[in-house]
């Protein structure tokens, strides 16, 4: 088989919808999809968008009207792709996590991905398109952690979900598959290290220092890393793929 007649990552005349996109991970993945021909529509809580090449839409996924409206703006986009990133991070054991951060976490990680992931497959459905849905999934979904309960709990979920809507939809042909990344050097780290800085005692700057070091390769991973897996799902590259959770961690989980 020559290079041209393996299944291509072009993305001309698709489109790409992302969620959580103005973190680290999803800019990156709205200018890898932009740069392979996507139109991009992107989504997050805030009013401004840090990326470029994508039309924004801000939504409060924790509003009921705000995610009736995003469910409404992907009804109305007729997506190829949906990113399934928008998600919320907290830490505390189970005597300190109280019920706020659950259904704060919860609402966001599982009840607004659920809804727009189920938005997607009813337009992808009604317009009769062989879509793909990829969902951001965690490496802190394959395992407990002690002082990241709820987040833990609301990707492993995500694991669950990916699996059986991908059964649902594999009838009409639209994949289903998750991303599972572990540790990625994005803006948020500041406050995932601030956090571990509160609960563990340690220096600003010491446990992301470690959990680097920690990784079987040796360094934390980029928003990059994670995008690049994002548009081989994406894309024809994938296409007898489904019902897949694909570890972007260098090594950190063994599955």
């Amino acid at each position: 088989m020559t290079p041209d007649a393996a299944a291509p990552t072009d993305l001309t005349g698709k489109t790409c919808i992302v969620t959580g996109a103005n973190g680290g991970i999803g800019l990156s993945i709205c200018d890898h999809f932009a740069a392979l021909g996507a139109q991009v529509l992107a989504t997050d809580v805030d009013d401004r968008f840090a990326g470029m090449d994508a039309t924004y839409q801000p939504f409060d996924l924790l509003d009921a009207e705000g995610l009736q409206a995003a469910q409404d703006w992907i009804t109305k986009a007729e997506p190829d792709v949906m990113f399934n990133n928008a998600a919320l991070f907290d830490m505390g054991s189970v005597l300190q996590a109280d019920l706020v951060q659950f259904d704060r976490l919860f609402g966001v990680n599982v009840r607004a991905f659920y809804a727009l992931m189920q938005a997607s497959a009813q337009s992808m459905i009604a317009k009769g398109k062989q879509g793909s849905i990829i969902n951001m999934a965690s490496q802190a979904g394959h395992r407990g952690e002690a002082l990241v309960a709820h987040y833990c709990a609301t990707k492993a979920a995500v694991i669950s979900y990916t699996q059986s809507a991908a059964l649902a939809l594999a009838p009409h042909k639209i994949r289903v598959n998750a991303i599972s990344p572990g540790v990625i050097d994005t803006p948020m780290w500041k406050t995932v290290d601030g956090l571990f800085a509160k609960f563990e005692g340690k220096e600003i700057g010491q446990k992301k220092r470690e959990v680097g070091e920690a990784v079987p390769l040796g360094y934390m991973g980029s928003p990059e890393d994670v995008a690049r897996v994002a548009v081989f799902l994406a894309s024809q590259q994938s296409s007898y793929m489904t019902a897949q959770t694909i570890g972007v961690d260098g090594g950190n989980v063994l599955r």
